[in-house]
């Protein structure tokens, strides 16, 4: 059961980053800069399966687009002699998809931890 427990604790850790990245590109999904500057790039975690049956890791975070998305907005302050501003290259429903995903799977990771604790619970009672 201990085998469990700590493959449920690298799954936690994976979605628990997975939603830390999915949370920021939320939250920066209408940032906005100048058309010189670059764009809020987004943030995609990169998942590796571990040795045998030791779990999920995080073997790294990929970025997203610098280019971003131009946009007419000739009165923001930020605007280019154009009118344009730049946006992030983020889809909004896709990074609901994820989030969604990624509490799902945190749930589960945190749903295994606790049956193994009422199994050990459990186990600790008969022996009394």
């Amino acid at each position: 059961m201990s085998d469990a427990i700590g493959i449920a604790s690298t799954g936690l850790t994976l979605h628990r980053k997975w939603l830390d990245a999915v949370s920021d590109n939320l939250a920066n999904v209408n940032t906005v800069t100048a058309t010189t500057e670059d764009a809020f790039r987004a943030q995609y975690v990169i998942a590796q399966a571990g040795e045998g049956d030791s779990g999920a890791y995080v073997a790294g975070t990929a970025l997203g687009n610098a280019e971003g998305r131009l946009t007419f907005e000739p009165d923001h302050p930020l605007a280019d002699a154009e009118g344009y501003v730049r946006y992030p290259e983020i889809d909004l429903a896709a990074q609901m998809g994820q989030l969604i995903m990624a509490q799902r799977g945190y749930q589960a990771n945190a749903a295994v931890v606790d049956r193994a604790k009422v199994m050990y619970e459990s186990g600790l009672q008969i022996g009394k």
